[in-house]
């Protein structure tokens, strides 16, 4: 999550829709925040007494987060968005990312199917770095009654032009967005990866995603957006 107070934006970073890149780009504009270099200095003495203070939004908090701890007045005045992606190209993309940079966290899996399986198994242990890709993206922008809070929904698929109408709505010119976290070991076509069950099995899990994002596993079905 990124809060810039002077911009009046908050940006809800979910996991692997490009917001690593929309963070890189925007994250300058922090820096001329008036309270930024207090949070900076209140950051670096808790890490280093290790007593963590919550001076800052986590990387992936969802907006609920800003909701219950900024104050309601600055909270509705701020320009509130975040990106979403196709679910079931999420998961072929947390496949590899895992595969590539975490690999002892998949040494008894092999194929792709054994990693949704595993990944959706009720009885798996929770694991940081597998879960986060699983939990639902909609969850990050609604409310406890599955309202939508965020003022802006851009989307994995079309990221340039949502990220340039987000620029445009908090009133900067769009600056770069650099390529981070670009896989180059996977086939473009996600839906290569499923069989039929395989499929079903995603679409169950985020059936809350698909129904709310409008996203479905064929993407000439849908235009991607709700």
């Amino acid at each position: 999550m990124l809060l810039s107070l002077k911009y009046n934006f908050l940006f809800v970073h979910t996991a692997k829709t490009g917001g690593t890149s929309v963070r890189e780009a925007l994250q300058p504009l922090r820096y001329r925040d008036p309270y930024y270099p207090i949070q900076w200095l209140c950051s670096r003495l808790s890490g280093m007494t290790g007593h963590h203070l919550g001076i800052k939004f986590p990387r992936h908090a969802k907006i609920i987060a800003a909701r219950e701890m900024l104050p309601q007045e600055l909270f509705e005045r701020l320009f509130k968005f975040v990106f979403v992606r196709n679910p079931w190209d999420l998961q072929v993309s947390s496949f590899h990312h895992i595969r590539r940079e975490r690999p002892h966290l998949m040494a008894h899996i092999e194929t792709f199917d054994q990693f949704i399986r595993w990944k959706l198994d009720p009885a798996r242990p929770y694991q940081y770095h597998i879960d986060t890709s699983i939990e639902l993206q909609s969850d990050y922008a609604v409310d406890l009654h599955g309202q939508l809070l965020v003022d802006f929904l851009g989307h994995y698929e079309t990221l340039r032009e949502d990220f340039a109408e987000a620029c445009g709505r908090i009133g900067i010119t769009p600056p770069a967005l650099p390529h981070k976290r670009q896989a180059t070991d996977r086939d473009k076509d996600y839906r290569s990866y499923y069989s039929d069950e395989l499929a079903e099995l995603v679409a169950r899990h985020f059936e809350p995603d698909i129904r709310l994002l409008g996203y479905s596993f064929d993407p000439s079905a849908t235009a991607g957006r709700p």
